[in-house]
């Protein structure tokens, strides 16, 4: 089975995860000033330089968390046809991915479940429901 493992970097107009924050009155307001007064060009903006700020400044301690648990880094697709191989050569596959997992859209959640023995996401994954729903019971 090929591994398509490549290294995520931030880039404008890429796919991205949306999420909800719950900010104090004074906490939004600072970040209104600093938009106001050109620092950022909007909250969205500060929010990503902040973020980006803190992956950065913990990246040793990431970088040791990776591969203490044995993740992959970045992207990480599987196509019906890397199923296929595993599920032929009798093995059951323990996703791990620190970033983005992608399952083909032609693989049935029958074949998911016959080759994907567990699955650890931290980011995001981006599968059809039917096998999202097939793989529920194995993902931690």
């Amino acid at each position: 089975m090929t591994s398509t493992v490549h290294e995520l970097r931030p880039r404008p107009g890429g796919e991205t995860e949306k999420i909800t924050i719950n900010l104090g009155h004074v906490d939004l307001g600072h970040i209104d000033l600093l938009v106001q007064d050109g620092f950022y060009a909007n909250r969205t903006d500060f929010i990503r330089t902040a973020i980006r700020n803190q992956v950065e400044r913990h990246a040793e301690a990431t970088r040791q968390s990776v591969a203490r648990k044995g993740l992959d880094l970045g992207m990480r697709h599987f196509s019906r046809a890397d199923l296929e191989a595993a599920q032929a050569a009798g093995q059951r596959l323990d996703i791990r991915v620190l970033g983005l997992a992608t399952i083909a859209r032609d693989v049935s959640p029958e074949l998911a479940r016959a080759t994907i023995a567990s699955i650890a996401i931290l980011g995001a994954l981006q599968a059809s429901p039917e096998v999202k729903a097939a793989l529920a019971d194995r993902m931690a």
